[in-house]
């Protein structure tokens, strides 16, 4: 078995937004009546997280709900990365080989793994080669006749330029695909073991081409994950009904329900009051509530994750990396972690989080020096400047509490005679919004499920990443993309770690990006839960969950 480098994920290209918007804003079908809380405590359990559901496909996602969430529930991918380990594992792809260093992989996929029986489609047959060169061709092909359904776009693989260095993808028989590259990859197979390169069921898609309903493919998902999708009720709740055929073997819960009615402090209620079992990505400043409840149990992990402040280096005078920089020496990072994170991150040197085996060891916090900010701002002749902070209102693993950041950037920046003017962008709409380049400012973030550090440099920064929406800085430099090219060109790590290097030095010389923190990823849950799986990378299948019997041991 051979594993290999780099790479994933973030946020998307909306010409796909505006079809899958519209197919997402109302209940994506009839559903039987809601059962009630207590009837969900003895069939399942119910996890709480904010977030929108844009659509049920992950390779049409930016980021959010979908791509951290439900893609571990309702698919599965070729490759998987341990969580403990950080390795590529097999997951539909039992084994894979390359024959010739990298231009051609094979992978050997697991016999009779079944699809989900769903009120909209019954499969006939198991997954095949014919699945998996389906999903790959809807991708990298603008000619096939599934690519432009829904839109043409798909923002992680279109901000790697995934198609431009796949040559084919074929069958060679029912249990074995042949990727074919143009050139060496040494990210390639982390991209195989993202959400995003969840594999869907080509039986189901020949069907809804039959009636004429094709857009049904990504609003109601057929998946060989462990639960399927049961019912959806936008802004409410998803309730994921056990897949009982699962390849793994069957699911301990017969359901979730996935609640996303509440936010803040409205989760925590929940969770105290047992309304929620798990609580995902609960505040940094409930942690003293959660820890002192008997009750309850949090789990803490390293997270491969960075939130930024990003200049819109299109619009003047951001697009003048010396008004980037006297800007930076503003922020007071040491407040945020103070303020937001509570002990639970540390103040970001780089854009890829310390973890990761490329970080800069040499890489320098930006100095917080409020007077020297506005001598550089005046000398630049921006003495009364107003800039718009366009911030996400929902809670992320990488900042717990985005509109509170805001407020103190906010405050940062007028101290040094700057006039931010907030504007809060729901998830559903930022990317929509940011395609018109009217913003300044975009306090965000990114989260990967791959320890490559291609994942964090290429969807964030590159010159392909503006056309597909994950570029939030729309900065574009020739020679960073090449330094990137030459990293993803070597299969040896120290050529990689050089290149990487140097692609952080640019960055710190260009600054398109203030990067802030790198955050520890949290989750809360009620003290009769087992199974649960936090990993670095996102959440990790429900499969495993299970409720301990409660009889005379509740605290």
């Amino acid at each position: 078995m051979v594993t290999k480098t780099t790479q994933k994920l973030m946020r998307g290209i909306l010409s796909s937004f505006l079809a899958t918007l519209g197919l997402l804003s109302v209940p994506a079908f009839a559903a039987p009546p809601a059962e009630s809380p207590g009837d969900i405590r003895q069939s399942g359990f119910v996890y709480c997280v904010n977030g929108q559901v844009n659509t049920f496909n992950p390779q049409k996602a930016g980021s959010g709900l979908t791509v951290d969430t439900l893609a571990a529930q309702l698919y599965d991918r070729l490759l998987d990365v341990d969580p403990y380990t950080y390795r590529l594992v097999p997951e539909l792809a039992e084994s894979w080989e390359t024959p010739d260093d990298g231009i051609t992989w094979r992978f050997r996929l697991r016999p009779n793994v079944q699809f989900q029986h769903t009120r909209w489609f019954t499969p006939t047959r198991a997954l095949n080669a014919d699945d998996v060169v389906f999903s790959f061709q809807r991708i990298i092909d603008p000619n096939h006749p599934w690519h432009n359904v829904n839109g043409g776009s798909y923002p992680y693989f279109d901000s790697l330029q995934f198609a431009d260095n796949v040559r084919s993808v074929r069958k060679l028989d029912n249990r074995t695909v042949e990727f074919r590259l143009r050139q060496p990859d040494a990210s390639f197979l982390w991209h195989l073991a993202t959400h995003y390169a969840s594999v869907m069921s080509a039986e189901y898609a020949a069907a809804l081409e039959r009636s004429g309903n094709q857009e049904e493919m990504d609003r109601e998902p057929v998946g060989t994950g462990p639960f399927r999708l049961g019912e959806y009720r936008a802004g409410q709740y998803i309730r994921l009904l056990r897949h009982d055929a699962y390849w793994r073997g069957k699911p301990q819960m017969p359901q979730v329900v996935i609640d996303l009615g509440s936010g803040g402090t409205g989760r925590l209620s929940k969770l105290l009051t047992g309304e929620c079992d798990v609580l995902a990505w609960p505040a940094a400043s409930q942690l003293t509530s959660l820890r002192d409840d008997p009750r309850l149990r949090l789990t803490l992990r390293p997270g491969m994750n960075i939130a930024y402040l990003a200049f819109n280096t299109h619009k003047p005078p951001l697009d003048n990396p010396k008004v980037r920089h006297a800007l930076a020496l503003a922020i007071n990072n040491q407040r945020l972690m103070q303020s937001i994170y509570y002990g639970t991150a540390e103040t970001a040197a780089s854009i890829l989080p310390r973890a990761s085996w490329a970080y800069d060891n040499n890489a320098k916090i930006t100095e917080y020096n409020p007077d020297k900010a506005r001598a550089q701002l005046k000398a630049l002749g921006l003495e009364n400047l107003t800039l718009k902070l366009w911030v996400p209102t929902s809670s992320q693993a990488w900042n717990p509490s985005p509109l509170k950041t805001a407020e103190l950037l906010q405050a940062d920046l007028a101290q040094v005679g700057v006039t931010v003017d907030i504007v809060p962008v729901e998830g559903r709409f930022q990317e929509a919004r940011l395609m018109d380049m009217n913003h300044d400012l975009t306090l965000a973030g990114w989260s990967t499920d791959s320890n490559d550090p291609d994942s964090f440099f290429r969807p964030l920064l590159s010159c392909a990443a503006i056309r597909s929406q994950t570029n939030y800085a729309h900065w574009c430099d020739r020679d960073f993309d090449g330094v990137l090219q030459s990293a993803l060109s070597s299969q040896q790590l120290a050529y990689r770690i050089e290149a990487y290097t140097r692609a952080q030095t640019i960055l710190a010389e260009q600054l398109p990006v203030l990067p802030l923190a790198s955050s520890l990823r949290l989750q809360a849950y009620r003290y009769d839960m087992k199974g649960l799986v936090l990993s670095p990378f996102g959440n990790a299948s429900f499969a495993g969950v299970s409720r301990e019997p409660t009889e005379d041991k509740q605290p």
